[in-house]
């Protein structure tokens, strides 16, 4: 593969294109690895923290591709809704009719950022088989009081996968009709002995949204922030993809 080539916005950031962004979390890693940053969502998104595009991301990505205008970015990061078929979606909330029946955007946004001829992070939560785990990685590695494990495909670049610390104890909160105490909150749902919104924010690194929803889709940035330093340690020292 080619090396990435650094595209600029101005002479000191590159600029990256945040798809299926929700709230910030993962634009705000970037933004603090040394990136600007533009997020697109179908949903308006008032506490984005970043310029902000409310449209369908594919369709967005598919008129920049079109016009050229995905010249500028030096890489885009995807979240693709998870709920088809992931762990949650098939487990725990089977019973509620959810498993099964969400569309898998996975693979067509594959298929756009292949077209863009940009790097690439496809971002997903354990239980998806569509994407290459390429880097995985959790809250422990990053001291947070959450565990939320999340995989990353990486398109035309290459990371390291980091050491996985033991984890400390178990996720707080009720399970099998048994309750359990443990130095992890569960970033998803509400009640059964779920996180408030101070807590949830405190444990995922993400101050700018009060929303819980948006809370409990976010990656912690430590995340992100991890992915966009190697990216651009390997630009900056011509390591080729």
């Amino acid at each position: 593969m080619t090396q990435p080539t650094l595209i600029q916005r101005d002479r000191h950031r590159p600029l990256l294109l945040d798809l299926f962004c929700c709230a910030g979390g993962a634009g705000t890693g970037y933004q603090r690895a040394g990136f600007d940053v533009v997020g697109v969502d179908i949903r308006p998104r008032p506490n984005y923290p970043f310029t902000f595009h409310q449209a369908d991301a594919l369709q967005y990505l598919s008129g920049l591709i079109s016009s050229g205008e995905i010249e500028r970015y030096a890489v885009v990061h995807s979240s693709p809704p998870c709920q088809d078929k992931c762990n949650l979606t098939v487990g725990t909330n089977r019973s509620k009719g959810w498993g099964g029946t969400h569309v898998d955007l996975v693979p067509p946004t594959r298929v756009l950022l292949e077209a863009s001829g940009l790097p690439y992070v496809i971002e997903q939560p354990n239980g998806k088989a569509e994407i290459r785990k390429d880097v995985w990685l959790c809250g422990e590695m990053f001291s947070l009081s959450v565990l939320r494990h999340r995989n990353f495909e990486l398109g035309r670049w290459t990371a390291a996968q980091p050491a996985h610390p033991k984890h400390r104890g178990r996720v707080r909160g009720w399970r099998h009709g048994e309750y359990h105490d443990g130095p992890y909150v569960a970033p998803y749902g509400n009640g059964g002995g779920k996180p408030s919104v101070a807590e949830l924010q405190a444990a995922m690194g993400i101050t700018w949204t009060d929303v819980r929803e948006e809370l409990t889709e976010a990656i912690p940035p430590a995340f992100t922030q991890w992915l966009g330093a190697r990216f651009l340690t390997r630009v900056q020292t011509g390591v080729a993809a």
